[in-house]
Order: C-alpha cells, then structure tokens, then sequence
C-alpha cells in the first residue's frame, strides 16, 4: 500500500514545532516511547466491550492482561481500592460518574469556569450543565484563593447532591478535609477532579484526595504523561448507602455502579491500546525517577512564578503549590488580551494558552490572562535556571507586542536553546 504523504508530511511538521519550541500549556506532555509505542500497537485492532473476564468478544484474552495490569499498576500508584482505566479521556470519566451518583436536574457545586474551574464542571455549553443543575463557588478576589468559609454558606443553603474539588486553573493544593465536612453537613457526595495534580499526589508533594474522598477522576496525559485518557478511582472510605451491607460490600456495589456508568453508560468498547499505554505510564510513574520528575516540575513552576513576579506580572494568588501558574496580564498592560499574547507568542515557538482570570473583565475568547505551567519543559531536561530565560523571552514579546523583528529574535533564541534538550529527558 502506498504511504500517505500528505499526512505523515503533517505529522513530521508538527514533530518538529514540539521539538522546536517552549511548550507551556499546564495540560500538555510528552510520552515516552514505550508509551507511543504501545499506543501504536495491535492492540488498536482489538474490540473488548466489558470488562476483564466479562467481555461480549471472544478473544480478549491478552488486551485482558494488560486492563489488568493498568489496573494493578494504577492501584499501586495512588493506595486505591478500586479503579477504572476505561475513560476515553478526564470529561468522559467525570461524566460518568454524574451519571451513577445524580439524577437530571440534581445540584451539583464546583468552582466557576471563570475561577479555574473545567468545562465539564458545570459550564452550560456542557453535558453537565445541561443535565445537571450546576451552583458555583469562586475564589476569594483579594487572594486568590478557594473561599471555603463562603463555599460553606452556598452549600448549606442551596444542599447539592455532589460537591466537586479540581480545577483546570488554579495553582493551590485543595482542603479535602474541610470539604468532606462541608459534604457531610448536608449529605453530598463528594468527588475530586485531579486531572491536572494528579501526578504530584501520586508522589506525596500534594495533599491526598482519596483520603477523603468518594469518588476521584483524572486524566493520565497532564502530569501523570501517559497517553490521552481518563481514569476513575475509589479509596476506602465511602460512605454506606445500601443499608446492612458491609463496607466491602459497599465498595463491591458502587465500583460495579461506576463501572456500568463508563460501559455501557457512555461508551462503548474501550481503547485498548490506550490502556495498554496507560499501563506503561502508571509503570513509569511508580519509579523513582519520576518523583524526581515532579519535584522538578514543582520547583520550576515556583521559580517561573516568582520570575513574574520579579518583572511586574500579578500571578494569582501570588505564587503556586503545583505544577502551573495563571497570570493577570492587567496589572502590568491592561490593554493587552491573553488572545494576543497567545498568539504572538506562538510566532515565536512559545505555546501558551489564554485564559480568564478571576472577576475577568473580558469574554473567554479574548481573555485577560495566560495559563502557564512546566510539566512539558520539565520532561525535556529543563531546570531552575532556565525558567527566569523563559519568563524573559515572553516579557519582551509582551512588552514590544506589535514589534515582528523581534518576535524573529526571540524565535531564534528559543530554536537554539531548545535544539539542546531532547523530546523526552526521563
């Protein structure tokens, strides 16, 4: 069969402006290649609607071992009891587990959009704010931070069935704790969306949602650099809702009601070779080295940060816990939206993404700040001294925006230095 051209040609375009470029967006990673390698696999051909030793198909006898191992691996990483690797990304597992725990029309609490929170969290243009009835907590504008005394006084009064930790924007650790006992005071469920953390609370460098938690979701490619996925978990402590049955039963019960809230609540057969990839990523995560791994991340978000800072920027609630900051652009050119800075920033081979900032003045699409973060940089060799050079190179493009020479400049700069890392370090 003859090769497509006119698509590997794309691909090799798109190889070489990662290779090229600072990538900074907070989601984005890059895989090893044992983990492109199994997404690559046979074991794309495979169909397996079900579960480990309950599939409709025959034949499911080794995408079984390695569902298996994901599972296991997965297990290991974070002290869960019970795990599904299934979701075809983070938005999938979250959906599914709404359908298992609410009814249409139920209440449900997560942080506003605008405050850092996700799409899948409430927002009306998504299934769940169009199934569901979202109420929204919001940062505290002087700080920046999670209002949970203010969370508290909305819970009491308008008593969801779920309240939700996580965010796609937020650079703080979470208060499991203090929100399981807002949960507890009017009954909810509450369910932690670790989609962006999730690596750092694998290692231990961030508090521990299963601890307190019912249910946790997360994707697998943001900090955990696995393959684009989702993954839903349970600890041990879930509250029984099924009368005289025993804990383990209860933990029995709900994992199988989660379980047909993936399959066949909202999808279909699962990705195999994604799984497959997601086996290998929970394998690498459960080495040394990847703690090492995100301490790095850690301690290179927190030196960007304050290199910000050092040149004028408001970054939200002044500083970060994890592995991403979320800049204000108003404080230093209120004139400027996040869109044009992304995009000329982008001229230059540095990838970031606008973003709203709390009590944002603009509309999404123009935005008044930038989500910034360092796992992707982290994964190519980068350390603390390079940071300040990349907060650098960003204020003279925002500083000289209109000026196309030196986003030129700037390009060259990033060309070379970058020619020296490779595309993943670990």
């Amino acid at each position: 069969m003859k090769r497509d051209s006119q698509v590997f040609e794309i691909i090799e375009k798109e190889r070489q402006r990662q290779m090229s470029g600072i990538e900074l967006i907070a989601s984005e990673n890059f895989v090893s290649d044992e983990v492109m390698e199994a997404m690559g696999s046979v074991m794309t051909n495979k169909y397996a609607e079900g579960y480990p030793g309950k599939r409709y198909y025959g034949g499911c006898q080794f995408v079984d071992e390695t569902e298996q191992l994901a599972i296991d691996r997965l297990k290991e990483l974070f002290g869960a009891v019970w795990v599904n690797v299934q979701p075809h990304s983070g938005a999938q597992a979250n959906m599914a587990v709404f359908l298992t725990l609410l009814k249409p029309g139920d209440k449900f609490m997560g942080l506003d959009l605008s405050h850092g929170g996700h799409l899948s969290h409430g927002s009306k243009v998504n299934s769940s704010g169009m199934l569901y009835s979202p109420i929204a907590y919001e940062v505290d504008e002087e700080t920046g931070m999670v209002d949970y005394d203010k969370m508290e006084e909305i819970a009491l009064i308008e008593k969801p069935k779920l309240l939700l930790a996580g965010a796609s924007a937020y650079s703080r650790d979470w208060d499991y704790k203090r929100m399981r006992a807002i949960a507890d005071k009017i009954g909810a469920f509450l369910m932690a969306d670790i989609a962006h953390p999730a690596g750092l609370i694998a290692v231990g460098l961030l508090n521990d949602p299963l601890k307190y938690c019912h249910v946790v979701t997360s994707t697998t490619h943001k900090t955990l650099r696995g393959p684009r996925g989702g993954i839903i978990m349970m600890g041990e402590d879930f509250e029984n809702p099924f009368g005289k049955t025993t804990m383990k039963g209860v933990v029995r019960k709900m994992s199988s009601l989660f379980d047909s809230g993936v399959f066949p609540g909202i999808q279909g057969g699962p990705l195999e070779h994604i799984i497959a990839a997601k086996a290998v990523a929970f394998g690498e995560a459960l080495q040394k080295e990847y703690k090492d791994y995100m301490k790095q991340v850690k301690k290179n978000a927190n030196i960007m940060a304050n290199a910000f800072i050092d040149k004028g920027y408001h970054v939200i609630s002044d500083g970060t816990d994890n592995h991403l900051m979320l800049i204000d652009l108003r404080t230093k050119f209120p004139e400027i939206t996040g869109r044009k800075v992304e995009n000329r920033l982008v001229l230059a081979d540095i990838t970031v993404n606008k973003n709203m900032v709390p009590f944002d003045n603009r509309s999404p699409f123009q935005a008044s700040g930038l989500r910034i973060g360092t796992p992707a940089i982290t994964t190519r060799g980068m350390k603390e001294d390079h940071m300040p050079v990349i907060v650098d190179f960003i204020d003279q493009i925002i500083s000289d925006i209109d000026n196309d020479e030196l986003i030129i400049k700037v390009k060259e700069q990033v060309n070379a230095m970058m020619s020296e890392f490779p595309m993943f370090a670990g």
